[in-house]
């Protein structure tokens, strides 16, 4: 299989260590203005790049389009990557169970929960992986509600020609304004389609902008309502949106963040090393906000993070003084 040549990416993010700089995190950001236009850029931001579960906005407005009857948390937890929290498990169960389903029905892979503490609680009480605690599971469950609502076969709707997939496609192409560069497969088995980073961002920045009671309208306001269904305690998404009250955030695998303003400006992130810490892209996606106009204030601790040595802090890491426009 042809490879795609990585877009040429650029400093965002530094790690500096007792004044020595130790490292630096490399990727492309791109940032919205209320209106639509581009405010802020930095790297390629025309490349596809796979926005991994970034695009679950999108695949949940696809299932609202076609019938699935979800409300309110179903709906943040479909467009989410859900911890594994108890609350989470019962209404991804509860969610199947309405459609005349189980979690036998799902087709993501059995996973730990994502979360660290719901994975050590799991472990004391003898518990182990499942599929309904993959982070997935909220946004599975709502293609097969979409898929009984709709007669489709739940059997295989996990085929990039099923009629679910084709409606999650048409979504992503026409929100994104831009044809699917690739289609590859996802950690979770579904179709993961490649659009650029000015896709992703012009895709949330027209769900903000959409008739508050359609589909992409009804998806962002169950994200801002139940951020604990986005993704959980003790993680990013869930904490920018409670801290920000009206801003949408939603991570995705290999260092993507999206994220939209409440006044309607829209920025994606990619960190070419896929930020495994999990840190880099949260300072850029923020550094692009503020550039922009929007008050980030309420999580400026979230613009740095300590670097340690003998267990007290000896440096940081933090947006380059270039990247913050």
């Amino acid at each position: 299989m042809p490879e795609t040549a990585p877009p040429p990416y650029v400093p965002l993010v530094e790690v500096v260590r007792s004044g020595f700089r130790e490292g630096v995190h490399y990727g492309a950001v791109v940032g919205l203005t209320a209106s639509g236009e581009i405010g802020y850029a930095r790297g390629d931001v025309a490349a596809p790049m796979l926005p991994r579960s970034a695009a679950k906005p999108f695949q949940a407005a696809a299932a609202l389009r076609a019938g699935a009857p979800l409300h309110g948390p179903q709906v943040a937890i479909a467009a989410g990557s859900h911890s594994g929290e108890q609350r989470h498990a019962d209404l991804v169960r509860a969610t199947l169970a309405a459609s005349g389903l189980s979690e036998d029905d799902l087709g993501c892979p059995a996973e730990w929960p994502l979360d660290r503490h719901e994975r050590d609680r799991l472990l004391r009480s003898g518990g182990g992986p499942a599929r309904v605690l993959m982070n997935c599971s909220g946004k599975h469950a709502a293609m097969l509600a979409a898929c009984v609502a709709r007669g489709w076969d739940t059997a295989g709707y996990l085929a990039p020609d099923h009629p679910v997939q084709q409606a999650v496609r048409s979504a992503i192409e026409e929100l994104c304004g831009e044809p699917v560069a690739h289609t590859a497969v996802d950690g979770c088995g579904a179709p993961q389609l490649a659009v650029s980073l000015l896709g992703l961002a012009r895709g949330l920045s027209a769900m903000t902008r959409a008739d508050g009671g359609g589909p992409e309208g009804r998806v962002l306001a169950a994200m801002r309502a139940h951020p604990e269904y986005v993704a959980g305690e003790r993680r990013d998404d869930t904490r920018l949106m409670r801290a920000l009250p009206g801003l949408v955030s939603k991570i995705g695998a290999e260092g993507v963040i999206a994220l939209a303003a409440p006044t309607g400006e829209a920025v994606a992130v990619k960190m070419s090393d896929g930020d495994p810490l999990g840190r880099a892209r949260t300072m850029a996606g923020l550094t692009a906000l503020a550039a922009l106009g929007v008050d980030v204030a309420p999580v400026q601790d979230m613009l740095e993070a300590e670097v340690l040595g003998g267990g007290a802090p000896v440096g940081g890491v933090r947006p380059l003084p270039e990247a913050r426009g």
